[in-house]
């Protein structure tokens, strides 16, 4: 073999190499041992063997209790339980990990426990966080699901990991909750016990366990909603089977949700926060402390680069304006542009222009009213929903009063 086919040779080796290394990196590597505090690998076996576990509590937003009865499992059941365990493990399947450390319980039962839904019900596992657009995108799809399969066996629970320090409080993910209408339980994960011992990475990332507890299918990002769904059905019909009730309930067609103006999307997350604020382009980044900044003329703005107007407080997280009249500009290219973003009780007052001219009522994403939107409460707020689709275009923030905290632009 010459020496240039060798070369060829080694090259293809490797990449297939790297492409094995890459795939086997997207599957679900849940670590039960040292990765979490207390995480604890979920084992049918040892739940068949406990006669008394009983089924949760669950508590809708409205306050009153519901109980979901506990099913009696027959013999066969449980046979059928420990020979579908065997099989997941044989084919490489993982065991769910059980919640760790959490912090907080919304539409469930504090003390909440998957374990307790192990040999009853499928379980869906979503890995959330309220001010991130990817996951807010999924949640139709979700309350969607949970409405149609919940009485056949599928229950979602939520796990709300927090990306930034506002999203640990329980009263803001409470009201998140309610905006969203999510009626499953949702666990707060502000310790990050729960994500750490998923070794996960992303919001959102669902996790999709079977009736032995073990994870059989996972969907990291948005996407690809029919493939979760038809292994939702899967796994119904397979319930129905190993507890001897009928399908009838488990429908046969997917959900259909028409995406909101989802176009191609060009630019970046952009971060405000001197932790992670690489973007900015006429200040000083990675620098925590105050810093009076001037916007340079329309013909020097580049694209996706973040740019200041006025004097402004640098924390870790968030980028918080000292005077009135500062701006934020930033020349996008995308459909959608949120801002996550947090003001006063009251409210602080901010003029949205889009190349240079007041955003017009087409245009304006859904918390704009008349060119303006106002901040009070800590979540995400859409500023720009573009009629035609998207493109370039330049975006101008007049912020009126002081107190502005903004976090990150995100695009869709």
């Amino acid at each position: 073999m010459s020496t240039k086919k060798k070369i060829v040779f080694v090259v293809v080796i490797l990449a297939v190499i790297g492409g094995i290394w890459y795939l086997e990196s997207l599957k679900v590597h849940p670590g039960a041992s040292g990765s979490g505090q207390d995480a604890q690998a979920i084992d049918v076996n040892s739940l068949l063997a406990n006669t008394s576990s009983t089924a949760p509590n669950s508590t809708n937003t409205s306050g009153s209790t519901n109980t979901t009865p506990t099913i009696p499992l027959s013999t066969g059941a449980k046979t059928a339980l420990q020979q579908l365990a065997a099989a997941d493990k044989a084919a490489g399947d993982q065991p769910a990990i059980e919640i760790t450390d959490p912090t907080g319980f919304i539409n469930v039962a504090p003390g909440f426990k998957l374990s307790s839904l192990i040999g009853q019900k499928v379980i869906l596992l979503d890995f959330w966080t309220y001010s991130c657009i990817n996951c807010v995108r999924t949640i139709p799809y979700l309350n969607a699901w949970y409405q149609k399969y919940a009485a056949a066996g599928l229950e979602i629970v939520g796990i709300h990991t927090p990306e930034f320090d506002f999203e640990k409080q329980l009263s803001n993910v409470q009201n998140a909750v309610a905006e969203y209408g999510i009626h499953y339980p949702v666990v707060l994960d502000s310790n990050y016990g729960t994500w750490n011992a998923y070794n996960n990475l992303y919001w959102p990332h669902e996790y999709l366990i079977d009736m032995a507890g073990y994870i059989v299918h996972d969907q990291v990002g948005e996407g690809n909603y029919p493939e979760t769904e038809a292994e939702i059905q899967k796994l119904l019909d397979q319930r129905a089977q190993i507890l001897g009730t009928s399908t009838a309930m488990i429908a046969t067609s997917t959900v259909n949700i028409t995406p909101s103006n989802l176009n191609e999307i060009n630019s970046p997350e952009t971060y405000f926060g001197a932790a992670r604020n690489s973007l900015l382009a006429n200040g000083t980044f990675f620098v925590n402390g105050n810093q009076s900044l001037t916007t340079p003329t329309a013909d020097a703005i580049d694209s996706n680069k973040l740019y200041l107007g006025g004097t402004w407080d640098f924390e870790d997280q968030y980028a918080k304006n000292l005077t009135s009249g500062a701006t934020i500009t930033y020349e996008y290219n995308a459909g959608n542009v949120y801002i996550v973003a947090a003001g006063t009780p009251a409210g602080i007052v901010v003029d949205v222009t889009q190349d240079g001219q007041p955003v017009s009522a087409a245009d304006a994403g859904s918390d704009v009213h008349n060119g303006k939107v106002i901040i009070s409460g800590n979540k995400l707020y859409n500023l720009v929903k573009n009629a035609d689709g998207g493109g370039e275009h330049t975006l101008q923030l007049i912020i009126e009063s002081p107190g502005l905290q903004a976090y990150t632009f995100t695009f869709g």
